[in-house]
């Protein structure tokens, strides 16, 4: 047999403070489960925020990298295409430059003279040359295509 204590019975004031005192702690014990829950929203908002960040920088230095391929690709593109058109612009200024040494050697022994110009337009090379012999004179134009691809 157990031993039982005393019964108490409780008159209407002490179970209306025990209903009081009850209701009072669930208040407390809401209130905090309530902060707490706030609180961790909070927390959890602000790691979203930081992700996101991580997130965005990731994407800021891919983008970033994509583009400098990119622009390392065009400028390699350009040099490469470039490169017949420097060669055969080389040969002809080397050309011109042949033709001006021995008109030059040629001006000194007959007393004549060469003047002349050169224009070099987007696609065309324009030569102008006036050469005077004595009491002759020739005068040569010509225009050259540069291969230049659209």
């Amino acid at each position: 047999m157990l031993f039982k204590g005393p019964q108490i019975k409780n008159t209407r004031k002490e179970e209306a403070a025990m209903f009081i005192q009850a209701w009072w702690r669930g208040t407390l014990v809401r209130r905090t489960l309530l902060h707490a829950a706030l609180r961790a929203c909070i927390i959890q908002r602000w790691w979203k925020q930081i992700l996101m960040k991580l997130v965005e920088k990731r994407k800021r230095l891919a983008l970033d990298f994509y583009v400098h391929q990119e622009w390392a690709v065009v400028k390699l593109q350009s040099w490469v295409r470039m490169w017949p058109i420097r060669v055969r612009y080389c040969r002809l200024l080397h050309s011109v430059r042949i033709i001006q040494i021995y008109w030059r050697w040629h001006n000194c022994r007959t007393r004549g003279f060469i003047q002349g110009d050169y224009i070099l337009k987007e696609s065309q090379l324009n030569l102008q040359l006036e050469i005077s012999l004595g009491t002759q004179a020739c005068r040569v134009q010509q225009c050259i295509p540069l291969p230049i691809k659209e």
